[in-house]
């Protein structure tokens, strides 16, 4: 039987208040006080460096808009903007299996399903992080967790339609030399919205993790969504 959780809906959204906002419902969720809870988003342009981040990884023009942020999520430098759908599960985790390695496998497979209906099968690569469309490998999603309290935070990054220049330009994005990157725009040849694929995104939450999402307009999401 699905379990009732919320979904937050949000447009553009500045990384540091999307992240305040993430931790001030890890506190709630952790407290007994909501509901699982899945915010979807997108970003301005930032870069985020995670724990295991190195400077070399940086080589960002002089003259690039773009916010960097250091971050307490696994992994290494990625890039958001808009045309990006962003997936934060707040998730706890002793409703889902305290296991990490399996609820990295669960995104993954959330993943997977977001992107069937547009015919593209995408994967994981032993020893590569993230989801990848193969021959050639080109990467579509990166993953990136934070657990505390057996409380999730952060979680995927889709490539919807925006400018993967980036990736390879002003980054070695997941420390990944020479990888390539692409988005489903690029693969489908077409202009793609976000919101095309967001309500894909959770309904593949909803069967990999046994939920039932319930879109919420709380305080939070009105006071995160018009700034």
């Amino acid at each position: 039987m699905a379990t009732a959780a919320h979904l937050l809906s949000l447009g553009v959204t500045p990384y540091r208040e999307a992240w305040d906002l993430q931790r001030e419902l890890a506190a709630e969720v952790a407290a007994g006080e909501r509901p699982d809870t899945v915010l979807l988003l997108e970003h301005p342009p930032v870069i985020t460096l995670g724990r295991r981040s190195d400077e070399s990884e940086l080589h960002v023009p002089e003259d690039a808009e773009v916010e960097l942020v250091e971050v307490d999520r696994g992994g290494k430098s990625t890039y958001h903007a808009p045309g990006q759908l962003v997936c934060y599960p707040i998730l706890d985790l002793a409703r889902h299996g305290q296991d990490v390695k399996k609820y990295c496998r669960d995104l993954e497979e959330a993943l997977i399903l977001t992107l069937a209906p547009f015919g593209l099968r995408a994967r994981t690569i032993d020893g590569l992080t993230g989801l990848w469309l193969t021959r050639p490998p080109r990467k579509i999603a990166s993953i990136g967790v934070h657990i505390h309290k057996w409380v999730t935070t952060h979680g995927y990054a889709l490539n919807v339609d925006l400018d993967p220049a980036p990736f390879t330009e002003w980054i070695t994005a997941c420390g990944l030399e020479g990888a390539a990157f692409t988005t489903i725009a690029q693969e489908l040849g077409r202009a793609v919205e976000v919101d095309e694929v967001r309500p894909g995104a959770a309904v593949a939450l909803e069967q990999v993790f046994g939920l039932e999402l319930i879109e919420v307009p709380t305080r939070i999401a009105a006071r995160a969504g018009s700034k």
